[in-house]
């Protein structure tokens, strides 16, 4: 019976990801675009999704903002002094997360925003009330290690051996279940940014932890970002390696797909002339990780490795798989073969520059080299 489960679940697997455009076109009362505004900010990062009660969130680097599903401003929150990144919404708890980085004080957080209290506009960071942050360990600790051993922290650059795996930070994030499991608790996900360095052999992999955050609340703490504080896990709950080849900062979103069962994870292109440097890569939800080498470090090291849905494009020297896409400034799943993606811009209003952001449906096809296509 459990063989007949699993070849049932791998055939199923194996549809999904196979369906035509047309299996995916459900009726949906959903706008096809949605427009997130022009702000005097950083370009749009991340976005998310809150389809129950009909809101969209948008984060612009330094600012976030909320807009019903007509594209009307709700609300704000201003005043970040890091980089706020990619989003989620956890339908859990109705809170959006993301990821925020204060790379010169060697700190990165999530943010958590109680999005029901941003009803307004220009709420700021940390007097409003509504963000929260946890630190992350793992990642300063990946971040500030000194690899070539010279005693000197080298600080917000790629142009050194130093920063584990070649680790810049954080930027995706996401909520999904466990590696290799479908079901079960929500596991929040988090995705290096990783250097571009075409001069290291170590740094071909995008490095991915895993939280439960059941019991999180007893970290969060209010914003504080001349005094960042140190309040977060001690370690992740699981810490997992993909081989996709250096990529330009990393996975800049990072989104689970409950249709297809698998991982998005988009990039700006690397630049190793020994990789394809796709900008699109998916990890295969289904498989479990599997403990191996984590090749190209400094000593020998064993990791947890997952693997790349065998799909789209392929590079017969690397083995990797991917595609050629965008969705690094924002994507959000609707876990029916539909997707939001984010196109930035800028316009020029009375004399100042904007970035703005349009986030436009699409739908799951699985062709390469670009596996969406718009839903008009």
């Amino acid at each position: 019976m459990r063989v007949a489960h699993i070849l049932f679940a791998a055939l199923t697997a194996s549809v999904l990801l196979s369906l035509p455009a047309h299996a995916a076109d459900r009726p949906s009362r959903l706008p096809t675009e949605v427009y997130g505004g022009a702000w005097p900010a950083g370009h749009v990062q991340g976005i998310a999704i809150d389809q129950k009660k009909g809101y969209m969130y948008f984060s612009f680097t330094n600012l976030l903002v909320k807009t019903d599903l007509a594209g009307k401003p709700i609300g704000s929150v201003t005043g970040f002094t890091g980089h706020l990144g990619d989003l989620d919404f956890n339908s859990r708890d109705g809170r959006v997360y993301g990821s925020l980085e204060y790379k010169a004080a060697k700190s990165f957080y999530i943010a958590i925003f109680d999005v029901d209290r941003i009803t307004s506009l220009d709420m700021n960071a940390e007097t409003s009330d509504v963000v929260t942050a946890v630190y992350l360990k793992d990642v300063v600790d990946d971040y500030s290690a000194d690899m070539n051993g010279d005693g000197v922290f080298d600080g917000d650059t790629a142009a050194t051996p130093d920063h584990r795996y070649g680790c810049s930070g954080i930027d995706g994030v996401a909520f999904g279940p466990a590696f290799g499991k479908r079901g079960g608790a929500d596991k929040l996900t988090v995705a290096y940014g990783i250097y571009a360095n075409a001069d290291r052999q170590d740094n071909d992999y995008q490095v991915i932890l895993q939280y439960d955050i059941r019991q999180w609340r007893k970290y969060e703490r209010p914003l504080t970002q001349a005094d960042p504080h140190t309040s977060g896990p001690e370690k992740s709950d699981g810490k997992y390696f993909v081989r996709t080849g250096n990529t330009t900062y990393g996975v800049q979103n990072l989104e689970y797909d409950g249709f297809t069962g698998n991982w998005f994870m988009a990039a700006y292109k690397g630049i190793k002339p020994t990789f394809p440097n796709y900008s699109f890569f998916m990890i295969d939800g289904a498989k479990r990780p599997v403990q191996g080498p984590i090749e190209g470090q400094p000593q020998a090291e064993q990791g947890a490795t997952l693997s790349l849905v065998r799909r789209g494009l392929h590079d017969d020297a690397t083995d990797v798989w991917g595609w050629e896409y965008g969705g690094q400034y924002g994507l959000a799943s609707l876990d029916d073969g539909r997707y939001y993606v984010s196109q930035q811009g800028t316009v020029v209003e009375d004399g100042v520059t904007k970035q703005t952001a349009l986030a436009q449906l699409h739908r799951w096809t699985g062709q390469a080299p670009a596996p969406f296509e718009r839903v008009e």
